[in-house]
């Protein structure tokens, strides 16, 4: 079975703070996808902050778009690459953070 959103957040900049009932959380940023006639509206912070999780999991806004659930969970449960360079050095910025229980 999928994992379903259960808490969504609206942050500064078109970011959403999700969290499903696996566990899984994280910041999901929008603010490069918001194109298209259907998306254009929420770049109007005011629309944005209307975010909510419909009866299906699902994160929507009222008369407007739906984001699918399963494509936001697997952007934020992907497991970092591994990396040969030093951990010091700056990694690169992301879409997404991650958190994840007992982390």
């Amino acid at each position: 079975m999928m994992p379903r959103v259960l808490k969504v957040a609206p942050l500064p900049e078109h970011r959403l703070h999700v969290e499903f009932d696996d566990g899984v959380a994280g910041t999901i940023d929008l603010s490069g996808e918001l194109d298209g006639e259907v998306f254009q509206p929420l770049r109007d912070e005011a629309v944005f902050r209307q975010v909510t999780v419909d009866e299906f999991g699902a994160v929507c806004w009222p008369d407007g778009p739906d984001l699918a659930p399963d494509a936001m969970h697997s952007e934020l449960a992907r497991e970092p690459p591994s990396r040969s360079r030093p951990r010091q050095e700056k990694a690169e910025p992301r879409t997404a953070s991650r958190s994840r229980p007992g982390r």
